[in-house]
């Protein structure tokens, strides 16, 4: 599906085959100099159709095109190498950048996530049917980073580079301000919150995407292009809502350690998930694994905020109410 959003800006629906999320939304500004075409979908046969259809349709050239990434996660990054040509520039963020090129894998994480409780043999069965690891890019074009503040140029849309580490390290928004719109990425969804997962001590993403909330409230837009799903008009009135989102799953979090002293996967077992299983066993090993890292996150900032605190028995990290 190929739509004119506003002038020459147009939304490319990329389908992710079995995700949940249905479709990436891919945004090109079209114009006859350099057009610029921002996120991509999944390395697959699916993805590359649709977008192939979809430009062919604008009649844009690749060879006079341009590509900016919000983040790294695979539904966004993972066509860049088919579609990048020799003369494109491939803008992303440094932490991004620096994240790609220093990857050795997933060991770390599953060595984290199984002092955290989880076991080990089945997150590596779920990363090895990971999206990440199954449809990612073959090889990393040159990447041109922009920092915060940081403008491109496309058409009549002079674009801000915001950061926004939350969902990623280095997550970066777009906005426009005459024509007052943001392109999103997963910053901002409509009616799904964007995952904000932890899988390190040094980290915590919770805090700083609760920051990154603020920073774009504080911004006048009038339409939110985001990443999946709907669009957005009211951006003010969805950050409320994702804020009292997670208001609400810190204070689950010390609920359910009231009393108690649990490992990270134990309190992920006890939160209320939206998906449609009766029970913690029932959940798809996946999903377990997403639920995990989001409840690190919430623990994590919870622990700075001294809260909580851990302690180590037996190589397993358990935490428990400070007082």
């Amino acid at each position: 599906m190929c739509e004119e959003v506003l002038p020459n800006l147009f939304r490319l629906k990329i389908p992710l085959p079995e995700s949940p999320l249905k479709y990436l939304n891919s945004f090109v500004i079209r114009d006859p100099a350099r057009s610029l075409i921002i996120d991509t979908g999944l390395n697959r046969k699916e993805c590359l159709d649709a977008m192939r259809a979809g430009l062919r349709k604008l009649g844009i050239d690749l060879a006079k095109s341009d590509l900016f990434i919000t983040h790294l996660h695979a539904d966004h990054f993972g066509l860049v190498a088919k579609l990048a040509t020799e003369s494109t520039n491939v803008y992303f963020s440094r932490p991004e950048k620096e994240l790609m090129e220093s990857w050795e894998g997933f060991e770390a994480m599953v060595a984290y996530a199984g002092r955290n409780g989880f076991p080990e043999n089945e997150l590596r069965a779920a990363l090895d049917k990971h999206p990440g690891a199954k449809y990612g890019t073959e090889w990393i074009p040159e990447l041109k980073v922009l920092e915060d503040g940081d403008r491109i140029q496309a058409g009549d849309y002079d674009f801000q580079c915001v950061a926004t580490p939350g969902h990623t390290m280095g997550h970066t928004c777009l906005y426009e301000p005459d024509k007052k719109v943001l392109v999103a990425g997963d910053h901002i969804l409509i009616d799904i919150t964007p995952n904000i997962q932890c899988w390190s001590d040094s980290q915590n993403p919770l805090k700083h995407y609760l920051s990154s909330l603020d920073k774009v409230a504080g911004m006048q837009v009038d339409l939110v292009l985001t990443g999946h799903r709907r669009l957005i008009t009211n951006h003010r009135g969805r950050i409320e809502e994702l804020k009292k989102h997670h208001a609400q799953r810190l204070a689950e979090v010390l609920t359910i350690l009231d009393g108690r002293s649990l490992t990270a996967f134990e309190v992920a077992s006890r939160m209320s998930w939206d998906i449609r299983c009766d029970h913690w066993n029932d959940f798809p090993v996946a999903q377990r694994w997403f639920a995990t890292g989001e409840a690190i996150s919430h623990i994590r900032l919870l622990e700075e905020e001294g809260k909580i605190r851990r302690k180590i028995e037996r190589e397993l990290t358990r935490f428990e109410l400070s007082s």
